[in-house]
């Protein structure tokens, strides 16, 4: 499924929580400039980038100064290139100033995850196999990353706890077996996609049998992804996950799989270069 940009009620307390641990009572530095001073600035995109994180960036200002003037040069999803002009501000100098910081962050690491996002999605490209995130993201940014994913391509897995269910290991050993915790993730939650987690083609067998919707492939080699591949045939989803980086994801989406789950588009962000440069 895919992630529509979150409602504004979550980016607005992710903006005001962000603004809030920055400026506490104040910023005394912008404080050093004249009330009445005006700017106008340009963000530029230091690196080739996929653009993400317009509403988090505009809802800073939007708090801070709604008089600030924002125009934005590039649509949100967009590929640019390094040195592109991203937005323009123009309004009170302390403003732009004070919302600099928070306001590049969202937008510096929501294009993080979508520019990564990216370049897995090419690495597949024509081999059938989608691209997932995972749970492992930046707490209190989780609607924010997985939006982002779906900006650079990518599709969400379940969004939490609450809206599918993922038996593991552990679930399996404290059920008593992959049978039982699929019994029983049926009767507790009728109507919920279920998947299991296995390790070896013992437990696909196993998944198979208990009607499991989707079945991950827990680190298991190429051969043992085709393998699983030729097993199943098509009557039930396969994930791979487990170690999976750019080097690889190719070859594992030539095994057959049909999802890929990536941990590391949300939890290994580098931040993409930015700078907010003043006329």
């Amino acid at each position: 499924m895919s992630t529509p940009t979150p409602p504004d009620h979550s980016i607005d307390a992710c903006v005001r929580a962000a603004l809030e641990e920055d400026l506490g009572g104040g910023d005394v530095t912008a404080g050093l400039i004249p009330e009445t001073a005006r700017c106008r600035g340009h963000v530029v995109c230091k690196e080739a980038a996929v653009i993400c994180g317009r509403p988090w960036f505009d809802a800073v200002f939007q708090r801070i100064a709604p008089g600030v003037t924002i125009r934005w040069w590039v649509s949100e999803g967009e590929a640019v290139d390094a040195g592109s002009r991203l937005v323009t501000l123009e309004g009170p100098a302390r403003a732009i100033l004070s919302g600099e910081r928070t306001a590049l962050n969202f937008l510096q690491t929501l294009s993080a995850t979508a520019t990564l996002t990216r370049h897995y999605v090419e690495a597949v490209a024509g081999t059938g196999a989608r691209i997932l995130d995972t749970r492992k993201t930046l707490p209190g940014l989780r609607r924010a990353q997985k939006y982002a994913v779906t900006c650079g391509g990518g599709h969400n897995h379940r969004m939490g706890l609450y809206d599918a269910v993922l038996i593991k290991e552990n679930h399996i050993l404290a059920a008593g077996s992959i049978a039982a915790a699929v019994a029983a993730a049926r009767q507790q939650a009728p109507g919920v996609t279920v998947e299991v987690e296995t390790e070896d083609l013992g437990e696909v067998d196993q998944a198979l049998e208990a009607g499991a919707d989707i079945i991950m492939l827990d680190d298991f080699d190429l051969e043992g992804m085709r393998q699983a591949v030729a097993r199943v045939a098509g009557r039930c989803p396969l994930e791979a996950s487990g170690g999976v980086d750019l080097e690889q994801v190719r070859a594992i989406a030539l095994t057959g799989v049909d999802r890929i789950s990536v941990g590391a588009l949300t939890k290994h962000v580098r931040a993409v270069d930015l700078s907010l440069r003043l006329e």
